[in-house]
């Protein structure tokens, strides 16, 4: 889901994730084929990422171009836990950058450096855990827009997890460029350490043309534990 959640691989364990996805909107389609999505547990309550991804691009009608997207790297920390009230609160520093390819010039990727500073809730009620994310992305210009998701998941089985969220992105000037959306998805075990991750939305709100007419996520997550779950 685009909203994260408190949640680390525990100490010495991995979590890499593959996936396609597809933003489609009345002006623009973008593709990340694939997105490669690395994380490392560090203790109990620290995560580790790495990603990046393989962007596709076209207009309506236009030529396809494709290249590298840019990298994001950051350090999650789960520093409230409290198991009796079933609730946990982090923050997920995250620096995205440009990598050393042509993608900026070619408009697959945006210029510059940016940092973004989000916090994470999860608290389970009744079998359902609620999750809420905000942050704020920061560029050398200052504030540079705002990030506010709403998350909802169930355990269904022991192997389905299905979820629901809403999710809102502010960028540059906040209230002059948004998008608003909104998706149901979920999470499968298809097998130990192999998880099938899913969803599927469209926006709702957002200047014309910008908002996606579909959105979907599509990957395979890979747990390798070598540690303590956290």
């Amino acid at each position: 889901m685009q909203t994260d959640d408190p949640g680390t691989p525990g100490n010495n364990n991995w979590e890499i994730n593959v996936a396609y996805t597809a933003d489609r909107s009345t002006d623009l389609n973008v593709y990340s084929a694939p997105i490669l999505d690395i994380n490392y547990g560090v203790g109990p309550r620290i995560q580790l990422k790495y990603q990046v991804s393989y962007v596709l691009q076209s207009t309506n009608g236009g030529p396809i171009e494709s290249g590298l997207g840019k990298s994001l790297a950051g350090v999650k920390w789960r520093f409230y836990q409290n198991d009796k009230y079933k609730l946990n609160i982090s923050t997920y520093p995250q620096l995205e950058f440009n990598n050393p390819t042509d993608s900026v010039k070619r408009g697959l990727a945006d210029a510059g450096t940016r940092f973004l500073l989000p916090f994470e809730v999860t608290k389970d009620v009744r079998g359902l855990e609620l999750n809420v994310e905000a942050g704020t992305w920061f560029s050398g210009d200052g504030v540079d827009g705002h990030v506010l998701g709403f998350a909802v998941g169930h355990q269904m089985t022991k192997s389905l997890e299905l979820l629901a969220e809403v999710y809102k992105l502010t960028d540059r000037a906040p209230g002059t460029e948004f998008a608003t959306d909104y998706g149901f998805g979920g999470r499968y075990d298809l097998h130990k350490g192999v998880l099938l991750i899913f969803e599927a939305g469209r926006g709702f709100g957002g200047p014309a043309g910008q908002q996606p007419n579909f959105f979907g996520y599509f990957g395979l997550q890979f747990q390798i534990d070598h540690g303590k779950p956290n």
